[in-house]
């Protein structure tokens, strides 16, 4: 299982294209059972799982817009267009989004808004065996208390993995450091309660493309057997 926060499809350093196909397809080539991604762009919620041929589950943050007018997705995009390395998501809009191998049955799903000075969101997925959790959180105390939000809301009896950009690491919010497969330093995990496991951070050497490194953010990447 693997999480990634796509930046957008944005690169390091910054460019005038994105790659954000190209960051779905390298995370996807080896047929991982679960991935789960934050920061997609508005416009491509519900296209990812097309391009890697998984089955995608996607949840909107925040609608694309231009100042705090409403926006199609697509005039989005388009603005978005000419600079995406200046531009980022200042009109996209952006959301999470969960891809997941065609074994995998979803039993239920529900998403949790977090209203911030930027929307953010957590996602929940019921699975065959454990439950899922998807988040984005926000900086400092808000994001802290989103954190422990999400957990509580994650609540089961059944085993447990939460991935995503928590914006804190483990050093600084025991709640992550109580999972065994917490990475020291990192403010991205694959978290997992209830069964063994072990995750690692990816080397910038596996995300570079080009000359460039996709994403301000390394994917993380959790093995365990249920």
């Amino acid at each position: 299982m693997r999480s990634w926060n796509l930046f957008h499809g944005n690169t390091v350093p910054p460019g005038r294209r994105a790659y954000l196909r190209e960051m779905v397809q390298l995370v996807t080539a080896d047929g991982p059972d679960v991935v789960c991604l934050q920061e997609v762009p508005a416009w491509a919620l519900g296209r990812l799982g097309r391009w890697c041929g998984m089955a995608e589950v996607p949840v909107l943050a925040r609608r694309a817009s231009f100042g705090r007018v409403p926006i199609p997705r697509a005039v989005g995009r388009a603005l978005t267009a000419p600079y995406h390395g200046v531009i980022r998501s200042a009109f996209s809009g952006q959301g999470n989004s969960v891809l997941l191998a065609p074994s995998l049955r979803v039993a239920a799903s529900a998403a949790l808004p977090f209203v911030a000075p930027e929307p953010r969101i957590a996602q929940r997925l019921d699975l065959d065996g454990f439950v899922l959790g998807n988040v984005h959180c926000s900086h400092g105390d808000r994001g802290a208390a989103e954190i422990g939000a999400t957990l509580e809301w994650l609540e089961t009896s059944h085993p447990l993995v939460v991935a995503g950009d928590f914006n804190t690491t483990p050093e600084r919010n025991p709640a992550l450091a109580a999972f065994a497969t917490a990475v020291a330093g990192s403010i991205d995990q694959v978290l997992v309660r209830g069964r063994p496991g072990t995750a690692r951070v990816w080397p910038e050497e596996d995300r570079r493309y080009g000359g460039r490194l996709l994403s301000d953010h390394a994917p993380v990447e959790a093995a365990f057997e249920l």
